[in-house]
């Protein structure tokens, strides 16, 4: 058997070294295709000397004269350096850590134009940090942030930008001035807040002293309009009063002279006699000498006194006992 196994491979010795060729070839070419994910490129350099830039997707690298000579990815990325030292204007030395944030942009630029680049990044920023803040003072550096964040990147991607690195943002992670600048401060803000607080209890105190005292004006400016409109109603009810007593006169003399007209047509109507007219006549004469009169005037018409008193006995049997009980005193006043 083995002795027909070596004459079979005596006569086809030209097939088995094709397959192993073919075989060696299949084994190189499939260990030189190069798959490049998303969001990465592969430089490659052909003979040692830049070839192409290579993007997502498969590639076959040629053997024996291409190869990758960096893998770039273009992600952004983040980095954060330690803190650095750096003095201010006022010469106060703090500690200072800043977080990049950049994106390559250029992968030939990136893998040929420096060395390390994360390494010169970092001096970058540390070498721009102190520069900005070296002509800042501790308070304006604690309090521009921005500022200098804006600053540092601008700087840094004007430098960065033939490295084919876009410098997208950066910020100041911690500011930690010395120990005894720490404890100044907190005595400092202590000494503002216990300041503020006073202001504000001056400030509450005067308020509540300001209201007070409209309180009081506005108190009194009431019972001053209460009081005025109190005489203002006291007076027009005085009024009122005094109006409502002059109608009611006025009324009571209306209806008086309505009784004498009345009665004086009444008389007219009943024909009175001469004697009549006389006895009326005394009637009105003793109303007008009532007891308050100081001076009498007798008319010319009131004579006869004889004949009067004769007619007035005529008629006083035909009077009441009330009416000559009024009529005496008269009488007697007149003799």
């Amino acid at each position: 058997m083995l002795t027909a196994m070596l004459s079979f491979a005596e006569g086809n010795g030209g097939l088995i070294v094709a397959l192993v060729l073919i075989v060696i070839l299949l084994i190189v070419i499939i260990s030189n295709i190069r798959i490049v994910p998303q969001a990465s490129v592969y430089v490659v350099e052909r003979l040692g000397t830049f070839y192409q830039e290579w993007y997502t997707g498969p590639h076959i690298l040629i053997p024996f004269l291409d190869r990758v000579a960096k893998i770039v990815t273009i992600k952004e990325q983040v980095v954060d350096f330690k803190p650095q030292p750096v003095i201010t204007k006022d010469n106060v030395t703090m500690q200072i850590d800043t977080v990049v944030f950049f994106q390559v942009t250029n992968a030939k630029l990136y893998t040929y134009g420096v060395e390390h680049p994360m390494s010169a990044i970092e001096n970058l920023s540390a070498t721009t940090l102190r520069n900005i803040i070296g002509e800042m003072e501790l308070d304006a550096t604690l309090t521009s942030r921005d500022v200098i964040n804006t600053k540092i990147t601008a700087i840094l991607d004007q430098a960065t930008d033939r490295w084919g690195i876009k410098v997208n943002r950066v910020e100041l992670k911690n500011i930690l001035p010395p120990r005894e600048i720490q404890d100044a401060m907190e005595k400092q803000m202590k000494a503002e807040r216990e300041r503020r607080e006073k202001i504000l209890q001056a400030e509450g105190e005067k308020k509540s002293a300001i209201l007070v005292a409209e309180g009081e004006k506005e108190s009194k400016i009431l019972r001053a309009q209460a009081e005025k409109e109190a005489q203002i109603l006291a007076a027009e009810a005085q009024q009122q009063a005094l109006l409502l007593r002059a109608e009611a006169i006025k009324q009571q003399k209306m209806l008086e002279a309505q009784g004498e007209a009345e009665a004086l047509r009444m008389l007219n109507s009943a024909s009175p006699t001469s004697k009549i007219i006389q006895l009326k006549s005394l009637e009105a004469f003793a109303k007008a000498a009532d007891g308050r009169a100081t001076k009498i005037i007798i008319p010319s018409e009131i004579q006869g006194l004889a004949s009067l008193t004769g007619a007035l006995k005529a008629i006083a049997s035909d009077e009441q006992v009330q009416q000559s009980a009024v009529q005496q005193p008269t009488m007697h006043t007149m003799q």
